[in-house]
Order: C-alpha cells, then structure tokens, then sequence
C-alpha cells in the first residue's frame, strides 16, 4: 500500500466520548466481512468492472495514440465534462501540476495547456470560446450517456465556434470523444453528433459510472495530457485490490477500517460531516473528487453522509475553528505528505526582523509538515475525531492508491447505510426536470 492510515484519533481513548468505542467498531468491521467476500467474489468472476480497470493497459494505448494525434499543432487542450467526468481527471491532471502556480516540470511546459470547462456558466463559456486561439486549440468531449445536457451545449456552442472561424473541414481534428459504445435503441447525443462530423471517439466502460470512473480513460487522458505515468497510477490502485483479496479479515483492510470508523461515528456519535483535509496544493481537487463520490453514492433515502472538501494549511485560518469548536458533528481526514526540509528556508537575520526566531533557518516544508502534527492533536485535545493517511511519497502510484481506497471505501459504506452505492436516482430526476422545462423529451 502507498500509504498508512490511521483511526486512533476517532476512537474514544483519544477523544472521549466523541470517538468510538472498540466495541462499536468491532461490530460494523463484523458487518462487512459478507460485502468484502462479495467484492472478493466479484473480482473472481469478473462482474464488477471497476476492480478489474487497475489491470487494463490497451485502453492506455489507444487513449495515447489518439492523443497524440489530436495534440498535433495544439498549443491548449479544453476537456468538456461534468461530475465523474471532469473531477476525477481534474484530481490527477493536478498531480501533473495542472491549475498550480509553477509546479509544473520543463516536459509539461512543452505539452499543449490543459483547461477543464466542469461547470456550464454561460457567460464564462461565451468569453472562453472568444478568447481561445481555435486553431491551436483541441477539444476532449466526455459524457458516460452522451446525453448529459450541460456537457452537450459545451461541445455543440464549441463546434459552432470553429465552424464559424472557418475551420469546418478541421473539425475531425480538433475534437476527440469519450462516451459509452453505441447499442440498439440507445439514445447518445454525442455519439449521434461525432458520427456525423467525422469526430473520433473512445469508449466509456458501460458497466463503470461516472464518479466511478477516474481510473478509466476518462481519467487517462488527462494523465497523458499532463505527462504522467498512466500505468503507474493504476498500480498504485492495483495495490489495494492485490490487498483485498490478500486480507482475510475487515480488521486488516484499510478501505474496510475507514468504512467501520466514518459510518460508526456517523451513527454512534453523530459525526456526520466528514472533512477531506489534504495539507497540499496537489490534492486539492482529489478533495472535491471526494465529496461528489461520497455525496452521489451514499445520500438516498434519507441516509447518508455530508462531505466536505478543505484544504491545509489555509483553512485552520477560517473552517478550522468550526472544527474545534463549533458543532460536534464532524470527522476530519487529513492527508499529510512528507515535506520536512522542502521549499525556501527562512534566513535567520530576517526572520529576527520580523520577530519570529522560530522560523530562523526553517524550510517552509517544515512549517508546514508541524502544522501536519499538529492540527490532529488539536483535534484530539479538543474531542474532535480525525483520521490521519500518511503518503511517504505523493507521486502516481500513491494516488491511484487513494482514488481506490475511496471508492472502496465508499462503497463499503454503502453497505453498513444499506444503500446503493451506484445509482443516483435524484440526480436523473433533476435531469428529467430540466430537460421538461425546455421543452425537450424525458
């Protein structure tokens, strides 16, 4: 495994009656063994296609060789998609340095810019579209139907754009899509619309959805985009499942132990916000992946849990004291690399100057790896249960590592709330409604 978690800070012999007893635990990790045999008996048999995806590698080559191709000439590379679609993507294309003030490494600065378009504000898209270069510009179209609304007027407002610039004879290459295989008597706009333009397209796993979906092409791509090593990511992911079939007990399954500590403080003592607090810039959008996994999979019928995504350290200036001292009603997981010594050390003479002689000498990697230490005992000083993963080394690997470990976890959740981790049901209403009041077919 990639990294180490640990659940001392939920348990009540660090936090009192906040946290968990041993007993309370013991119970919901008992409760699992039926779901991990079930996910260990779907892995032998092939019928749940997300364990099977950390495998896979000609997906890898074809999503690389069409890339290739659609980045010839391309200076910007504008990914259209929503949900589980766009942020698992937008988690690993971060790790490449995407969205960062300059992270990003010599190879990645001679690769086109990536952008992400996830949320449809019409203003923004008017002003994007006119200020893009089109003929250096490549677009990347994701939607698991191919009927996501948002996602479609993205792409026909795009296709639009360059036909009107004069460039309707390029369009095969500037556009690339990924959207389920076609199947008799399936409705797929997109798929509809690149058949007919001549635009190239990738296939979604059918059988893997959308939040679901970050360690598919759909998030490959992005990975290639940014110059990472795609393979490796799914090793790391490969890596808790090698362990899940490995491990005989819930008791010794990190994914499982999470899942028993969330639920059960959730249940037991009310903590029923859980906290996503990664203490650096890389996973900032692994966060927000977090919380649509975590809200779209578990929150049905009046059952589930409420994410949130924070970020360290500049949210002990502001969440952080709703944390410590607000409602007891929050799990805090904080995600710490190893940092000590990184960055620019303070000179000593200046921080005198500023009367901070502790910061004499100091890295900022420092300041920030005591913050990391820290703000868990705060927590556990105050009674507030927190979790700590610990990443010896934030590359590829650990990564993919966490977006299994989540998705595991998640739906192991599912199982102790005795809901379906895969449908949605709200959200296709929310669909349907939208699509009724403009006019169109449900």
């Amino acid at each position: 495994m990639p990294f180490v978690q640990s659940i001392e800070g939920c348990m009540g012999a660090a936090v009192g009656a906040a946290g968990l007893s041993p007993a309370a635990l013991e119970r919901r990790l008992e409760l699992l063994e039926p779901a991990l045999a079930g996910l260990r008996d779907h892995y032998e048999r092939g019928t749940l296609a997300l364990l099977r995806v950390p495998e896979q590698s000609r997906d890898i080559e074809v999503a690389a060789q069409a890339l290739g191709c659609l980045s010839e000439g391309a200076k910007t590379l504008v990914f259209f998609g929503t949900g589980g679609s766009s942020l698992g993507g937008q988690a690993i294309a971060q790790l490449g340095g995407w969205f960062i003030p300059g992270q990003q490494k010599a190879d990645q600065m001679r690769r086109p810019r990536t952008r992400f378009y996830d949320n449809l504000d019409p203003l923004t898209l008017e002003a994007s579209l006119g200020s893009l270069d089109l003929e250096v510009t490549r677009f990347i179209v994701i939607s698991k139907s191919g009927n996501t609304g948002e996602t479609l007027v993205q792409f026909l407002a795009a296709l639009q754009a360059v036909r009107a610039a004069g460039y309707e004879k390029r369009v095969p290459d500037l556009f690339l899509a990924l959207s389920d295989p076609a199947a008799p008597g399936v409705e797929n706009g997109l798929r509809s619309i690149c058949e007919a333009h001549g635009i190239p397209m990738l296939d979604h796993d059918r059988d893997i959805g959308g939040r679901y979906a970050g360690l598919t092409n759909v998030g490959m791509l992005p990975a290639l985009a940014r110059g990472l090593d795609a393979s490796a990511i799914r090793a790391g992911a490969r890596s808790v499942i090698s362990n899940l079939m490995e491990q005989n007990e819930a008791g010794v399954f990190a994914p499982a132990i999470g899942a028993a500590a969330s639920i059960g403080l959730a249940e037991e003592c009310g903590a029923r916000v859980q906290v996503m607090m990664p203490y650096t810039d890389r996973l900032g959008r692994f966060a927000d992946w977090y919380v649509q996994l975590v809200a779209e999979s578990l929150g049905k019928g009046g059952k589930g849990l409420t994410p949130v995504a924070a970020m360290g350290p500049v949210d002990q200036h502001s969440k952080l004291q709703l944390y410590l001292d607000g409602p007891r009603d929050h799990m805090i997981t904080v995600l710490r690399t190893r940092c000590e010594g990184t960055g620019p050390k303070v000179d000593a003479g200046l921080a005198g100057q500023a009367g901070a002689d502790y910061l004499a000498g100091r890295s900022a990697g420092d300041f920030v790896a005591a913050q990391q230490t820290a703000i868990p005992q705060a927590l556990a000083d105050a009674g507030r249960p927190a979790r700590t993963i610990d990443l010896e080394r934030l590359d590829e690997q650990a990564l993919g590592g966490l977006m299994m470990h989540f998705m595991l976890e998640t739906i192991l959740s599912a199982h102790l709330l005795d809901v379906d981790p895969f449908d949605q049901p709200a959200v296709e209403a929310g669909k349907k409604l939208t699509q009724r009041h403009l006019g169109g077919r449900e």
